[in-house]
């Protein structure tokens, strides 16, 4: 049985970050402390708000968000 790798924290608060962007709710709702996975949650709340603006809601968003987790798992091999 294979295991499911788990998938690095930083990665886990880009696109939890990108998520809260995307559906246009404040970037004060930040849950971290921890500078380096802040900055990793603001930085997808960015891009989530930049798509939300360009009017990628809905599936198209999610596509986009699985593009930037696979190609950032891409850049770590």
């Amino acid at each position: 049985m294979l295991k499911r790798l788990k998938r690095d924290k930083s990665d886990r608060a880009f696109n939890k970050g990108y998520q809260v962007g995307l559906s246009g709710r404040s970037r004060d709702i930040c849950p971290h402390q921890e500078p380096d996975l802040r900055q990793s949650w603001l930085s997808g709340w960015r891009e989530g708000r930049v798509d939300n603006w360009e009017g990628m809601t809905g599936i198209s968003g999610l596509h986009r968000m699985y593009n930037f987790s696979h190609s950032y798992s891409a850049d770590l091999l």
